[in-house]
């Protein structure tokens, strides 16, 4: 066992014993062993040069290094300080130079191209194909053809886009946990659902301040804009929430513009027009054009009924407070929209709350995938299985053949040493070993779900189900992957396709058969009534174009300022542009809404990320909701149509173009009607 723990190859992490002290040596020794695996390779003779001297030894350079840095990075993630900060953009400048630096070895670079020009290379088949053809292209893209100089400036380009999105990243985390609202006054809360006052109050005494106290993470926002009845306090909080990144300490705008410009650059530097067609050039999507195109097409097929959709909510509230109709402030959209709701559906999602305590989700989850997909996720509770913190928890999952096919962390519930949002991420890739065993997968996810109550569960939304349910997808990817090549595995897919296994998954959500699995009365034990259930799937489409039209927003500002750069990077701040790139597809307020662009974590907390591929989510929203018909006609339960997902899907990982799986799967190309309809958008046939 290696002395230092970010160093150990363990399948059960010993994070006790990673301290911020010990990145530096571990990482700096990774470093030291993998460029010294990276120099074997390169100096190769050119006329032995075989498959497992070249490629092979290259999947493998990087794995002790690849697993250290995923263990400092993860722990920057859910347990971030002061000295964990200093240590992680201390080698983070190192770590990205180094993995931008081999693309760009010449004499590496010429190895694997005389071998990928071979008889022998031409006789590779299956995996080690793919695998080749993969990595060709990936040293391409990457600039591997480049001469010296413009290589020379792609690597510093690269060093320079990782410590910006870093510190774009830190600065929307430091803001969002910069501010706080204190009411004393238990009458300004009126509307506020009890769980949300609750939690409130215990933020209040945690902090030893008197009242309640509220802050800009999801689980005390959300309520808040949504049921709050004093419109001065939405105000203030909404105004507080559209600024994080937007102001002095943690202004994002300068680094916008600057990552853009960088962006830019490296796609001209490797040939490209601009950066979309450089990301998108192997993604399903193929170019920036077509992304767009289709962003279009959605925004075409929903204009007119988010047009009815948001005059619908103007004359309603105008109905209830008299006068006429008038643009709606932006805090009071969610306030209106859900009055807007009860009123037309007499249904509160609140009313669900009770039904969804988590233990019961995540059981019923558990039992959902053994019936679908034949696997057993059972709780490990040994003391010497370590986590991060005391309310994480740890999971093996068993294949129906027995098999140990991985295990999982699950960490839930905010805290301020964590990022906000929902993620699923892998520490360790296992799969099969060449002698004929498989290794377990070892991955985790996360959320920013509500926490419990005194004396309560932790009782979810159904949007909070539907992210564990979504993130449960992801991790299902990775660990049934039966992918030789680890860098090939689960989740290591185009970023068009990589949310089919997630999003697939949320539609067990709205099944009363899977339904009944787990939502339960906390107390009662008791099932979803008839009437709600029925309620609750009549309400499912209410304001659906709007939701729809708010991820073509951000997608195609997405597009846009990676299409057309030079008219978002120049400008002093970037949000007035972008705004009115975009306005159509805004719902019109007064005073107007600013766009996330300055914290917009997808886009720009990664050198890459999601940068021109939010469209992504749109996009493996068709595949999921056609592939979702299939279990619908067959039977949702279907062991057979699950057996066959994981087969064409789940397990292959990028050992095949995305596409092909697809059609293996359903046989066919994907039909985008299956989510006009699911939306409500277009009529079933």
């Amino acid at each position: 066992m290696p002395d230092n723990p970010f160093l150990d190859p363990a399948f059960h992490i010993r994070w006790s014993a990673l301290t911020p002290d010990l990145i530096d040596p571990a990482i700096e020794s990774a470093l030291t062993r993998a460029q010294a695996a990276i120099d074997e390779i390169a100096a190769c003779g050119l006329g032995a040069l075989t498959y497992e001297s070249t490629f092979l030894a290259l999947e493998h350079a990087t794995e002790e290094l690849t697993q250290a840095w995923g263990k400092v990075s993860h722990l920057q993630s859910v347990a971030d300080s002061p000295a964990l900060r200093e240590a992680h953009n201390a080698m983070l400048p190192k770590v990205s130079a180094f993995f931008a630096g081999i693309p760009l070895n010449a004499t590496l670079w010429r190895r694997l191209k005389t071998f990928a020009d071979s008889p022998a290379a031409r006789g590779l088949t299956g995996i080690h194909r793919r695998f080749l053809d993969e990595t060709v292209a990936d040293f391409r893209q990457a600039g591997a053809d480049l001469p010296p100089e413009k290589r020379a400036r792609l690597e510093a380009l690269q060093t320079e886009l990782a410590q910006l999105t870093q510190k774009y990243s830190e600065n929307v985390l430091d803001a969002t946990n910069a501010w706080q609202l204190i009411v004393t006054d238990e009458a300004r809360l009126a509307g506020l659902p009890a769980h949300a006052k609750a939690a409130a109050r215990r933020s209040a005494e945690a902090k030893g301040v008197v009242g309640w106290r509220f802050t800009l993470h999801q689980p005390s926002l959300e309520p808040f804009l949504t049921y709050l009845a004093e419109d001065a306090l939405r105000r203030e909080m909404w105004t507080a929430s559209a600024a994080v990144g937007a102001r002095a300490p943690h202004d994002n705008a300068g680094l916008v513009g600057r990552v853009l410009t960088l962006r830019a650059e490296k796609a001209a530097l490797l040939g490209k027009e601009h950066f979309a067609d450089l990301v998108l050039e192997r993604r399903m999507a193929k170019s920036g054009a077509r992304a767009l195109a289709f962003i279009d097409d959605m925004h075409d097929r929903a204009r007119e009924p988010f047009a009815r959709e948001c005059r619908e909510l103007e004359e309603f509230k105008a109905r209830l407070g008299g006068g006429s109709p008038t643009r709606l402030a932006p805090w009071e959209i969610g306030f209106w929209a859900e009055k807007l709701r009860k009123e037309r559906y007499d249904f509160d999602e609140e009313i669900l709350r009770p039904y969804f305590p988590m233990d019961r989700v995540i059981a019923g989850l558990f039992e959902l995938v053994g019936r679908v997909f034949g696997l057993r996720v059972e709780e490990r509770r040994d003391p010497a299985v370590e986590t991060w913190h005391p309310e994480v928890k740890f999971y093996d999952v068993h294949d129906a053949r027995g098999r140990h096919v991985g295990s999982f962390y699950a960490d839930w519930h905010p805290r301020e040493s964590k990022r906000g949002g929902a993620w699923m991420n892998y520490l360790l890739t296992g799969g099969p070993r060449p002698d004929g065993t498989r290794a377990p997968h070892l991955g985790l996810m996360c959320g920013n779900l509500t926490p419990p109550a005194e004396g309560k569960p932790a009782l979810l939304t159904h949007r909070e189900v539907e992210t564990v349910f979504h993130e449960f997808g992801h991790l299902l990817h990775h660990l049934l992957g039966e992918v030789e090549i680890k860098s090939l595995n689960g989740v290591n897919v185009a970023w068009d396709f990589v949310e089919l296994p997630s999003q697939i998954m949320e539609n067990w959500t709205w099944e009363r058969e899977s339904l009944d699995l787990f939502a339960r009365h906390f107390e009662t034990g008791a099932a979803i009534p008839a009437e709600i259930f029925a309620k609750m799937t009549a309400a499912r489409n209410f304001r659906a174009a709007c939701a729809t039209m708010r991820q073509v927003a951000f997608a195609k500002m997405d597009l846009l300022l990676h299409t057309r750069t030079g008219e978002f990077a120049g400008e002093a701040d970037v949000e007035a542009k972008a705004r009115m790139a975009i306005a159509d597809c805004l719902i019109p307020t007064e005073p107007p809404a600013p766009t996330p662009v300055k914290r917009f974590t997808h886009v720009f907390a990664d050198p890459v990320g999601y940068a021109a591929g939010y469209y992504s989510y749109k996009w493996a929203e068709v595949l999921d909701a056609d592939a979702f018909t299939r279990f619908k006609r067959e039977g949702i339960f279907n062991a057979r149509i699950g057996a066959a997902f994981v087969e064409h899907i789940l397990s292959r990982g990028n050992s095949a173009d995305p596409a092909e799986l697809y059609r293996a799967f359903m046989g066919r190309e994907p039909d985008l009607n299956a989510l006009l309809v699911r939306s409500g958008l277009a009529p079933a046939a």
